[in-house]
């Protein structure tokens, strides 16, 4: 078998010039925007502790909402190969960015916390199962050098 590589694109472009530029850390703003040909421009700034808009996603959301929907895309592709119907897939993930001081910041850990209904009560113990090796197939996840735990909720329901 031979390697695989995908090769990613996007634009990403300040747009918070209020006129003097970079002129001191407090006069610009931290908006840009994320574009990716044939998809929707994603307004971003900086997080609010970081002098952010509030109203914008930023880097860290994002980051941790990639590690977040990576991890369901494998598990829905494995449920799918396992006959696990799924009806609906929720997550509340959380991360936590440290700032030693005097070293940069980094992300310490995240914690995935999908709630999964599928149809069959049958289904439950093998489902919860599967977010293990969804977790091990994450390309995002494979992507970090931190913890990343997954602590799922299973129940059976229908559309």
């Amino acid at each position: 078998m031979t390697d695989k590589h995908h090769h990613y694109t996007l634009e990403v472009e300040w747009t918070g010039n209020n006129g003097i530029g970079t002129e001191n850390y407090e006069v610009y703003s931290r908006s840009h925007l994320v574009r990716a040909a044939h998809k929707p421009v994603i307004e971003a700034s900086s997080d609010a502790a970081f002098r952010g808009d509030v109203e914008k996603y930023n880097p860290e959301e994002l980051f941790v909402a990639s590690i977040s929907s990576c991890h369901m895309l494998w598990y829905l592709h494995l449920c799918a190969d396992n006959d696990i119907v799924v009806h609906a897939y929720r997550d509340n993930p959380e991360g936590t960015l440290c700032e030693p001081a005097g070293a940069p910041g980094h992300f310490a850990s995240v914690v995935l916390k999908p709630s999964v209904t599928v149809a069959e009560e049958w289904m439950v113990e093998k489902a919860n199962s599967l977010h293990e090796q969804a977790h091990e197939r994450c390309f995002i996840a494979n992507s970090c050098n931190f913890p990343i735990s997954v602590v799922p909720e299973c129940s059976v329901g229908t559309i």
